[in-house]
Formats: C-alpha cells, structure tokens, sequence
C-alpha cells in the first residue's frame, strides 16, 4: 500500500508541475491516442482535457498545418516521425484553434521508451509564437489612440490610412518598398443571411486573428471596412508577397468554424500589388482593391497580382 500511495503522490506531483507549466503539453501512446492534456494546452487550443483525452491527434482536433497550409496530421506529423525514427523533432507550424482560427507555434516532440527501449508514445510541447506581449501592448495603444476596430481587436481604416500614407513616404524619400494585400472574405453576405449577424462577428475575428497570426511583426493589418482587410507588408517583391499572401490565403482555407450543427469552412479572395513611387494612397488601394475583385471573378480562394 505504502509503494502504491507513493507512485500516486508521484504522478499526482508530475500532473502539478506540468499543470504549472506556461508551454502546451500533451502524451499520445504509440496509436496516438491523447493520454494528457495539460491545463496550458487547454488555454492555448480552447480544447478542454475532457474533449481531448482518449481521443486520436488526428480525430480533426489540432489539425497542424506548415506555412504552406499543408496538413501534416499524416505523413509529416511530428509525433508519428519522432516514434519513427527515434528522435526529438523541432518545427514551426500553426494548430486550429478550438474557435476556428490559426495560432503559430513552436513544437518539440519526443519520443517516449519502455524500459526495454521499446517505443511506447511520445511528449509534444509547444509554445506561443506570436508575439502576445507586443500585440497587448499595440492593441491597448490603439484603444488610447481610438485606432482600434472593437470587434476584431484589428487596427480600423483609420489606422490603416496613417500607415499607408507613412510608407508611402517613406517609399518616396528612401526607397524602401512594400506590398499590399487586399482581403476580402468570400461569400459573407451568405453567411450572415443564413446563420445570423453574430455568426457573421464569429467570422471576422476568426479571420482576422489568422491574418494577424499569419504576419510578421513589421507588417500591418487593419480591417477596412465590413469583411475587407488591408495588410501593408514590408520590404518585399512580387514573388514574396505573393508568397505571403499564398500563406494567408492557405492558413484561412485551413480554418474552420462551427455555424449551426455544421463544421464551416472559411475563405478569403485576394489582390496583391506592389507600391510604386508615383502611387497616391487612392490609387494603390484602387488597384489591389480590382486585383482582389478579379479573384473574386476567377473562382474565389485565389491571389490575383
């Protein structure tokens, strides 16, 4: 009784002090079937221990994806290659978040043995990797500055103007470029007459928080008006904006929403151009404003440049 009431106080000190950690960490056996799910887990995915646990990494909870938007739930997953080849693994991806949106996170998986040295599971841990502290810090700023857009915790057009007209100066006087991305989200109108205006909210912060996620710290996103996004990325071509916006474009298809009994998919049209030096703030936001239009025109859930 004594060893048993020992190995209880063990694993009850173990649960504590992964509890208290700040990073996400879960086990999966060797099937994969989720054994624990700690409480930062639960406050970074918004999935409850009771909604994970006994269920399978890959029964469309997580759903990783690379920068791409590729699933890796198959035969990139992290977990799975660990097992595989006996060793730890690092990477950059984004999970679904239980709300539908992308989050960025660094993963480190490692394998789990016996004492055999046979391959039992596996520990995955991962933490934020977007800048949470920086982005408080913007978002109470905005609030001050009444620059903020109160629905999607966004800059509103206001800010968004001051930034376009800040680096189109700055454009002019030193030559330092940049891109715009014009985002417009398909088929709204049908989601707000179908399941209702606060169905329609749901949407919009679940889009902008994938855009905003999917950005680097220089660049800015604003919500322009209505279901349109505006992000201004910094120091890029053509061909790496249009990866940027292949990014974006690939992490909101990814995400996923529910809307009445029904798992939603959600995705967004856009124009992509480069500022030029001759550009008036009109002009340039006319032109990837058209360029997002023929995406629309082309099929939706495309970039047009």
């Amino acid at each position: 009784m004594k060893d048993r009431a020992t190995n209880l106080l063990t694993d009850r000190a173990y649960r504590k002090l992964l509890d208290s950690l700040y990073e996400g960490v879960y086990f999966v056996d060797s099937d994969r079937t989720i054994l624990y799910w700690n409480d930062a887990a639960e406050q970074m995915t918004g999935y409850r221990r009771s909604e994970v646990v006994g269920k399978h990494c890959w029964d469309g909870l997580l759903i990783h994806v690379n920068n791409s938007g590729d699933s890796l739930c198959s035969d990139q997953c992290l977990l799975c290659r660990a097992m595989e080849q006996k060793k730890s693994m690092e990477g950059e991806l984004f999970f679904r978040h239980r709300d539908g949106h992308r989050v960025p996170v660094l993963v480190r998986t490692t394998p789990v043995f016996s004492e055999r040295g046979r391959v039992v599971g596996a520990v995955q841990i991962f933490s934020d990797n977007s800048s949470a502290v920086d982005l408080s810090r913007k978002v109470r700023e905005l609030e001050r500055m009444a620059l903020l857009d109160p629905l999607t915790k966004l800059g509103n057009r206001r800010y968004g103007e001051m930034n376009l007209s800040g680096k189109l100066r700055e454009l002019k006087r030193y030559g330092w470029f940049f891109g715009i991305l014009f985002i417009d989200i398909d088929n709204f109108k049908d989601i707000n007459d179908a399941y209702g205006h606060d169905a329609g909210d749901r949407v919009l912060r679940l889009v902008a928080a994938t855009i905003s996620n999917g950005l680097r710290s220089s660049d800015v996103v604003s919500r322009w008006g209505g279901e349109e996004f505006v992000a201004f990325v910094a120091s890029v071509d053509e061909e790496k904006l249009r990866n940027v916006g292949e990014k974006i474009r690939a992490l909101v298809e990814g995400s996923s929403i529910t809307l009445g009994n029904e798992r939603t998919h959600v995705t967004v049209s856009i124009g992509a151009t480069i500022a030029r030096k001759k550009d008036s703030a009109a002009a340039i936001i006319k032109r990837a404003d058209a360029l997002m239009y023929r995406s629309k025109q082309e099929g939706r859930n495309r970039i047009s440049m």
